[in-house]
């Protein structure tokens, strides 16, 4: 599996705008930390919406009073907390079921 690092995101975006890499670092970094701020401060819940790609969640998870360690047999408290989520967008999911070719 190859792992995309955000230079490569960034890299790839410099190409596309013909811009330059600086320049377009700037930007990229500007999304993903503003991406990430709405995300962190979401109350309690929040959703991102980008068209033809996909949708980035924050969910509240429900408290579980009764879990169990699985180690030691011990009941515990889980708490609530917030998760993250992401669902693809309509054109994203379609182009990737396409069949692969051989």
């Amino acid at each position: 599996m190859r792992t995309i690092t955000k230079k490569d995101v960034t890299k790839k975006t410099a190409i596309l705008l013909a811009e330059k890499m600086s320049t377009t670092e700037t930007v990229v970094d500007g999304v993903f930390n503003a991406m990430r701020e709405i995300m962190i401060n979401a109350n309690p819940e929040v959703r991102i919406e980008i068209r033809d790609f996909g949708v980035f969640e924050v969910k509240i998870t429900n408290p579980k009073p009764n879990a169990r360690n699985p180690r030691t047999g011990e009941v515990i408290q889980v708490p609530a907390r917030k998760k993250t989520h992401f669902k693809a967008g309509k054109v994203l999911k379609t182009i990737l079921k396409k069949p692969l070719e051989d």
